[in-house]
């Protein structure tokens, strides 16, 4: 009779490390925890434990909270990486840039088929619609109003949002004529004086 091998060794207690599917099931839990808790609720902590990792993986594969969420929800851009460059600059100038930001991204087709594909999400489910509403305010409005110097920043920032939604609406997704052929200098041309108006009073 051969003597039995040494028993494998038993990790102890704790979070399990890091697997081949490990993104995979941060996503999950990612996904869960905004459905389960908002976005402001929710936490790379709260993550992490729903996916019985440690919370140093979860900043391993996605850096924060804003970039989990922008990967769960597959969003095509970061706002952190484009709001800066709309924000700076002279402050007469900001409706344009942003008529010129919102437009450029929705011409091009990698990012208006997830937005679409999200829009309809957020206006067929209450969760997807409250995960997507409180990211665009903690995200989004929230930066561009803390560049808005008024008392009533983030109204201001929010009309002008729909602004621009509901001519990307118009054009892209029902294709009103002659909205949806017109060229982008001509549209920018139209609404980035609008947009002025309600980010700066201007």
């Amino acid at each position: 009779m051969t003597a039995a091998g040494p028993s494998p060794a038993r990790r102890g207690p704790g979070r399990r490390p890091g697997s081949a599917d490990t993104r995979g099931e941060i996503l999950d839990a990612a996904r869960t925890e905004f459905a389960d808790r908002g976005y402001d609720g929710a936490s790379v902590r709260g993550i992490a434990r729903a996916a019985s990792v440690d919370p140093a993986l979860v900043h391993h594969y996605f850096g924060s909270k804003e970039q989990v969420f922008i990967a769960a929800m597959a969003l095509p851009v970061d706002p952190g990486e484009v709001l800066p460059d709309v924000l700076a600059g002279d402050r007469d100038q900001l409706g344009e840039r942003f008529a010129r930001l919102f437009l450029g991204l929705w011409s091009d087709p990698a990012f208006r088929e997830p937005m679409l594909a999200l829009l309809r999400s957020a206006t067929t489910s209450e969760r997807g619609a409250q995960m997507l509403r409180e990211f665009v305010a903690s995200s989004m409005l929230r930066r561009v109003a803390s560049a808005v110097d008024a008392p009533d920043a983030q109204l201001r920032v929010a009309t002008a949002a729909a602004q621009l939604v509901g001519v990307v609406l118009l054009r892209y997704v029902i294709g009103v004529p002659p909205l949806a052929t017109a060229t982008d200098e001509e549209i920018v041309a139209l609404v980035a004086p609008t947009l002025q108006h309600y980010l700066t009073g201007g």
